[in-house]
């Protein structure tokens, strides 16, 4: 696996089967350092609604690149993450539910709410349950006001979502996103599958 040309690799700190500690995450990380594909994926912390302390507490010991949100994280809590931790990127998520027709007055004010206080945005399937990992797809044809919503901002847009490698040439064909993310497409029996992540990685970087 560590000859995959990833980008980035996730590490989920808030409450779920994947769940990592502190340390496990700082050891992960270090052997990132012998990947042999260059540049090595960087870190990105998982995370759902923590504080401050908690973020604060977690860097000490775990030197993530990002920090991904995916809670109600609210604007002002972005900046002050930010604003806190100048080393580490702030990754916005936002739960799609079903079709809106409303959506398109809604999205544009609510990434203005956002300019500023985050450096990409992740769009993933809305439940009520889980946050992420779900192996569900959301309706794709919302992507474009997401997309026109954080251009006017310059965020990179990012898809998650039940992707797999039998679809995700589908989405990258048809809204061509900055970037894809990839939890139980991966998996075989609630562990992730070297064949189907080779697969998936192919097919992104062939696309």
């Amino acid at each position: 696996m560590n000859s995959l040309p990833l980008d980035y690799v996730g590490l989920v700190f808030a409450p779920s089967r994947r769940r990592v500690t502190a340390q496990t995450a700082a050891e992960l990380i270090a052997e990132l350092g012998n990947w042999k594909s260059e540049p090595a994926p960087r870190p990105v912390g998982v995370f759902v609604n923590p504080g401050l302390s908690e973020l604060e507490e977690l860097l000490r010991t775990v030197p993530l690149d990002v920090v991904q949100l995916h809670g109600q994280e609210s604007p002002q809590f972005c900046a002050e993450v930010k604003a806190a931790f100048p080393q580490v990127k702030v990754w916005k998520v936002l739960s799609v539910a079903g079709r809106n027709p409303d959506a398109g007055d809604e999205v544009q004010p609510l990434l203005d709410s956002y300019a500023g206080t985050i450096d990409a945005l992740l769009l993933d399937t809305y439940d009520p349950q889980e946050r992420g990992g779900t192996g569900r797809t959301f309706d794709w044809e919302q992507i474009p006001l997401y997309q026109q919503a954080a251009a006017k901002h310059a965020l990179p847009l990012f898809i998650a979502g039940g992707l797999h490698p039998d679809n995700v040439n589908e989405l990258l064909d048809g809204y061509a996103p900055y970037g894809v993310d990839v939890s139980s497409g991966v998996e075989s029996n609630g562990s992730k599958d070297i064949a189907k992540m080779t697969a998936f990685v192919e097919r992104v970087k062939q696309s």
